[in-house]
């Protein structure tokens, strides 16, 4: 028996039904990291039923399509024509067709073309669906060990280094781990900005290539990073998810190494200047980390209260 998906309650458990995509709808769809094992069996239900497969990459795309026996010729969604692509799947969806949006590898709209589709179609009235499967955050900090309760994820940082930094110290300065997408030809170069921005004692795991042949996942002091990459050019190579965990409870105290000589300085300075630059000045005085004197520049630049 086949079962058109609608938007609904979750199904049994046991109901061994095949899903067909159903009219007027858009399906996001994750498909795997690298081992095309992970792709669901609803995945497969839905691509095999959609009338119009949207793909980032149609080519890289088409090598999951054949494996699994699917037929669909996909058409092309990137981030270049992402506007126009939307105009079109809101006009096919209106046609009473079906759409599933695949990315390259993990789930569509993270850190990946999708976000703007999805707007439209919401916009234009006609159901999303998710279908989730794998994501290359969610696999890393499962396999991270991580102390921190909750993390922020930043995806890829952004291009302009005063932005990458302030981003960084502003995050760095809550008890959050950061989740970070990185590509190989960067990943040294980053690893020695946040060693750089955040305390060097905090754990940076650094998961690469994650369900491949060649997955790795390492975790070592932040301030280590950058010679474990170069220690072997393997490392280096793939595609990287960086996690920075909290600072440990114990090494958390902003008032750690600020005496109350700083903390008149800071005081007075907050008033002059925004908290980025306040911290990168006061930690090329004091060598206090950043992250700690971010995060007391932000609550003096607050108020007394907020100061505590």
């Amino acid at each position: 028996m086949q079962r058109t998906e609608a938007p609904g309650p979750a199904d049994t458990a046991g109901d061994a039904s095949r899903f067909v995509a159903a009219p007027a709808t858009l399906y996001v769809v994750a498909t795997p990291l690298g081992n095309l094992r992970d792709l669901t069996l609803r995945a497969q239900d839905i691509l095999k039923s959609a009338d119009v497969i949207a793909a980032e990459d149609t080519r890289v795309s088409a090598v999951l399509l054949r494996h699994f026996g699917i037929a669909a010729r996909p058409m092309s969604l990137h981030a270049h024509n992402e506007a126009k692509r939307a105009a079109e799947i809101v006009a096919i969806l209106q046609s009473g067709r079906s759409v599933a949006l695949v990315s390259d590898a993990g789930t569509p709209a993270v850190s990946d073309p999708g976000a703007a589709l999805v707007a439209a179609v919401r916009a234009a009235g006609f159901g999303v669906i998710p279908v989730p499967g794998a994501n290359a955050a969610i696999a890393a900090i499962s396999a991270a060990g991580l102390s921190a309760e909750r993390f922020a994820f930043l995806g890829f940082l952004p291009s302009a280094a005063k932005r990458r930094r302030e981003l960084v110290q502003e995050m760095g300065a809550l008890a959050l781990a950061l989740v970070i997408y990185e590509a190989p030809h960067r990943v040294r170069e980053t690893v020695e900005e946040l060693a750089q921005w955040l305390e060097g004692t905090r754990t940076l795991v650094i998961a690469r290539e994650l369900t491949k042949k060649f997955e790795s996942i390492a975790a070592m002091p932040l301030r280590r990073a950058s010679e474990w990459l170069a220690g072997d050019s393997d490392r280096q190579r793939g595609e990287f998810v960086l996690i920075v965990d909290a600072c440990p409870t114990a090494n958390r105290s902003e008032a750690a190494g600020i005496t109350p000589d700083v903390e008149r300085w800071l005081a007075l300075l907050a008033h002059e200047l925004p908290p980025a630059r306040l911290a990168r000045i006061a930690a090329a005085a004091t060598g206090i980390p950043r992250d700690i004197l971010y995060a007391r520049a932000q609550r003096l630049k607050d108020g007394p209260d907020a100061a505590g």
